[in-house]
């Protein structure tokens, strides 16, 4: 069961609204419901979240694990998160470079704390020692231009991968964050075209 799924059942239980009020009040099925709580359907449509939301008197946040249930008690060390839709464009590789996939896939929610300009899912094990895993969202800050040793989303002539970058004056380095992986390097020989698209600054993830 996933995050958004618990959350949903357990606001529904607290709200004693049964499957069938909650799916009439969304316009979905009984079974859509079901299948958004039991985390059969992960990819729920953010419409389809907002009406959830409010037919079960939470915010959309709550549900996306960005809030803390409203009966959780005010302490000083927990604040509250206040969110904002960043668009999700695909995936990007953390292994060898993947095809670009630029398509505009949906709206992921994060903390206004988070300075970014878009945000790509991650596929591949090769930036496991920095805490970024497959499946996670990495959340990018638009810049041409990175620090050396700063993680950044990369393009390789028509593919795109996630590494720590190193430029010198005649070639650029990627490295992994995984032994497995050795590093990759670039130069005019083996790379028509080398951009990049922006600076890695915060990660979603779960926590197991």
């Amino acid at each position: 069961m996933t995050t958004i799924g618990k959350r949903m059942r357990l606001a529904r239980i607290n709200n004693e609204k049964t499957l069938e009020e909650v799916a009439k009040a969304v316009g979905v099925s009984r079974q859509t419901i079901q299948r958004y709580e039991t985390g059969i359907i992960s990819n729920i449509p953010s419409d389809k979240i907002e009406s959830i939301a409010k037919a079960l008197n939470v915010t959309p946040g709550y549900l996306m694990g960005w809030e803390l249930s409203p009966d959780i008690p005010d302490y000083p060390n927990i604040f509250p998160i206040e969110t904002k839709k960043i668009p999700l464009l695909g995936k990007i590789a953390a292994g060898q470079p993947v095809l670009t996939e630029e398509c505009f896939d949906s709206y992921v929610q994060c903390g206004n704390v988070i300075n970014a300009d878009f945000c790509l899912r991650v596929q591949g094990d090769s930036m496991i020692n920095a805490r970024i895993y497959d499946g996670d969202i990495v959340f990018i800050k638009h810049q041409p231009e990175v620090e050396n040793g700063e993680i950044a989303a990369v393009a390789i002539d028509d593919a795109v991968t996630l590494k720590r970058v190193y430029i010198s004056d005649s070639f650029v380095e990627l490295r992994a964050e995984n032994p497995r992986y050795k590093p990759m390097v670039f130069d005019k020989a083996n790379c028509l075209s080398f951009r990049i698209l922006g600076k890695a600054i915060a990660f979603q993830g779960d926590i197991n």
